[in-house]
């Protein structure tokens, strides 16, 4: 896994069925409408790699767009991946319009193969012709995620190879800050650095957000998730 995630850290238990993601689905939204909100968005994202569960996350996409059912336009679900090419070729087929996420992170191997490792087998440059060939396929922007590392991935150097990687592609890339993780020699940069780094991007014509930090309070932010129940039960056998 990726050694920023929190998640990557603990060993693979088992992959969820397609029933297990709709009630997870099911009860978020009981949850909203106590709170008078409606679920609206789903996204594939937090906690294993959801290519190498392709079956059911196909199966729970259709269930949860179902006009019958949760009735979730496909347009309002995300779907990530680190780079499984051979799954978002497959996606292409789909007819699914779903949004298409890339864990990035990197632009150039060298540091992909370090931060991402399925890098390794799926170099970035070829992951990113299979990720605008979806693109096109399906006529939907593909999102490409960031989590910015201090002093790693957030210099100007990276911000001119993800230009060039990215240009006259359909692409949106999204700037995550690193949340902590115990046991990981990386930091968030600060403001004024994330700043710099996204004006670098935006000055090479690519459409940039930096992303709020949510649920950092409860260890349950991009990357965290998973941590604190392991450390507990660690604690426990001791």
């Amino acid at each position: 896994g990726c050694p920023f995630c929190a998640t990557g850290k603990f060993p693979f238990g088992r992959n969820l069925g397609a029933h297990e993601i709709v009630e997870q689905a099911v009860d978020a939204e009981r949850v909203l409408a106590l709170e008078g909100r409606r679920l609206s968005h789903v996204v594939f994202m937090g906690m294993g790699e959801p290519m190498a569960n392709y079956g059911a996350v196909i199966e729970s996409v259709r269930r949860l767009s179902d006009p019958e059912l949760m009735a979730i336009s496909p347009r309002r679900i995300v779907v990530s991946t680190s780079g499984l090419i051979p799954r978002i070729e497959q996606l292409g087929e789909e007819k699914l319009p779903v949004t298409l996420a890339i864990s990035l992170h990197a632009a150039r191997d060298e540091l992909r193969d370090v931060l991402v490792p399925i890098n390794r087998k799926y170099p970035v440059r070829d992951l990113v012709g299979a990720a605008q060939a979806y693109a096109v396929k399906t006529g939907r922007r593909v999102s490409y995620e960031w989590v910015m590392l201090a002093g790693v991935n957030d210099t100007s150097r990276d911000a001119h190879e993800l230009g060039v990687l990215l240009k006259d592609k359909l692409a949106h890339v999204n700037l995550i800050p690193f949340n902590p993780v115990d046991g990981t020699p990386y930091k968030a940069p600060d403001r004024a650095s994330i700043r710099s780094f996204r004006e670098m991007v935006e000055a090479q014509s690519l459409n940039v957000t930096v992303r709020d930090t949510r649920g950092r309070e409860a260890d349950a932010a991009c990357g965290q998730l998973h941590e604190r129940v392991m450390r507990s039960r660690q604690a426990a056998e001791v």
